[in-house]
């Protein structure tokens, strides 16, 4: 039995920042450049991008800078062919140094404080208050990454990766989003009910990135809006069996739309990162044959939080109509009168598949897919299984679970007609960094597990659509090389998730 725990709330802090990401208003604002290095140019053609009306001082300016108040499309630039003085700094709300000379930036950065001004220094950021980042422009949706100087040719890597990511119409879409505010606030008085607004905008936008908005979309968006029923809800999400990039489109939204997430141990841990930061989050885990919160106390805080007009998310991990008790929680909301949907997500089955290679319907070999629990309520070996399921050798049976009961239920199996020799496998930590895989038989694979160290959610699976992989006696390298061969029958996956989404060809959601 066991022991019973209370949900608790999980407020994660941000993790540390190298520096704090803001930006600064510049229209109509009076900034100074003082100097005229190789940075000059481009930092006058920044400043006046952003609407400042830019002094240059500067005894001897280069031709590229005499050049660039005739190339700027925004604010004005004025370039003063003197040295600068401490009285030229005042007003101004942005200061840079671009000087090739220490003492002069110096005295230069200190009259500039002293003014009041913001001021950053060209190439010396010991001196800077603030320091510029690769940009992606378009505005007014504006990008800045940072790699706090210590990594300059990755930070403009990422930023060309984000540039293909996001189209240049996002641009009239945003501007769409500025013009339209006012008018959604005033129609929209409830928080919630101006999420879903803007939720809504943004996956039209991102379904229609290259196309102005207009008035009809305004007009079609908040009737949409005003349709929909007020108060609170649960939506049941399906977290997949680990890598976040298994996460549907849908799922993402009802993360970003969420005010609470209820969520178990078995969530990885980076999937909550998409939430967004307002959301509580709660941990009302079960963990086999551990401590767990009991299934009632989930099902009343969910209708009580949705009763109090929370948008709330039970997040599940892998599909939330197999093996998750969403049963339970969908009669616990019905009989509340609480609206519940459901978003389905990548089951643990599949996801281990997928990463295994494995086709667990090939038709060579198998013409039925079962999905068994490998425990009953007491966390014993069920006694009413279909063991003539199970011996069918034209079936692959995929066993939820499994790790207590997994010795009796091969053996008893067996004994009620499955082939010794049948193939047979457990994944642990299915698609995550530390998957890892024990093949072997029927016959033999509970001793391979009981020698293993292996820990972690695990799933068994066994069928004649599983020889080809045994065989190999390892996972295909083509899909995962961070895979190797620890002792026969042993696969443990060493290489992590890809680091960066696109590059593998994937979405990357925001």
């Amino acid at each position: 039995m066991s022991t019973p725990r209370q949900p608790r709330e999980t407020r994660a802090g941000l993790e540390p920042l190298a520096v704090l990401p803001v930006f600064v208003p510049l229209q109509d604002k009076r900034a100074v450049l003082a100097g005229s290095n190789g940075g000059a140019p481009w930092k006058v053609k920044l400043l006046a991008a952003a609407g400042a009306r830019v002094d240059v001082y500067a005894e001897a300016p280069s031709e590229e800078l005499r050049g660039v108040p005739s190339e700027i499309a925004a604010g004005s630039v004025t370039l003063h062919e003197r040295r600068w003085t401490p009285e030229d700094l005042q007003g101004a709300a942005f200061a840079i140094g671009a000087m090739e000379d220490e003492a002069d930036c110096v005295a230069f950065v200190a009259a500039a404080r002293a003014a009041g001004a913001i001021v950053n220094a060209v190439d010396r950021p010991h001196l800077c208050d603030v320091k510029f980042g690769a940009i992606v422009n378009r505005s007014p949706l504006v990008v800045g990454i940072s790699t706090e100087g210590a990594a300059p040719v990755f930070g403009q890597t990422v930023r060309a990766r984000i540039e293909a990511m996001l189209p240049r119409g996002f641009k009239h879409w945003v501007a769409a989003a500025r013009d339209w505010r006012e008018a959604v606030t005033s129609r929209f008085h409830g928080f919630s009910e101006r999420r879903g607004f803007w939720e809504r905008f943004t996956d039209r936008a991102f379904a229609e990135p290259d196309r102005t908005p207009t008035e009809a979309d305004l007009a079609d968006l908040l009737g949409q809006t005003e349709a929909l029923p007020l108060g609170g809800a649960v939506t049941l999400v399906g977290a997949g069996p680990g890598d976040a990039e298994l996460l549907t489109l849908k799922a993402l939204r009802a993360l970003r739309n969420a005010d609470v997430i209820l969520y178990d141990d078995l969530v990885a841990p980076e999937i909550l990162d998409y939430a967004r930061r307002e959301a509580r989050t709660m941990l009302v885990g079960k963990t086999g044959h551990g401590p767990s919160c009991r299934q009632d106390d989930i099902n009343a805080l969910m209708v009580s939080l949705a009763k109090s007009g929370k948008q709330v998310v039970r997040l599940k991990s892998g599909d939330p109509l197999v093996f998750g008790r969403a049963g339970e929680e969908i009669e616990a909301c019905e009989a509340a009168g609480i609206p519940c949907t459901i978003v389905p997500g990548v089951s643990a089955a599949q996801g281990a598949a997928a990463a295994l290679g494995v086709s667990l319907t090939h038709r060579d070999a198998a013409r039925r897919l079962q999905f068994v629990t490998g425990h009953d309520r007491r966390g014993a070996l069920p006694e009413d299984l279909n063991w003539g399921a199970l011996a069918d050798r034209s079936v692959t049976t995929v066993v939820y679970m499994p790790k207590r009961t997994l010795r009796a239920l091969l053996e008893r199996a067996v004994a009620e007609g499955l082939a010794p020799e049948t193939p047979a496998l457990v994944v642990f930590n299915a698609t995550r960094a530390k998957q890892a895989t024990v093949a072997g038989t029927a016959a033999d694979l509970a001793g391979r597990i009981e020698a293993s160290d292996l820990e972690g959610p695990a799933l068994l699976m066994v069928g004649e659509a599983l020889r080809r992989h045994n065989a190999r006696g390892t996972d295909a390298p083509r899909r995962d090389p961070g895979r190797s061969l620890l002792t026969p029958g042993i696969v443990r996956r060493t290489g992590g998730p890809c680091g960066f989404p696109r590059a593998c060809g994937t979405p990357w959601p925001l």
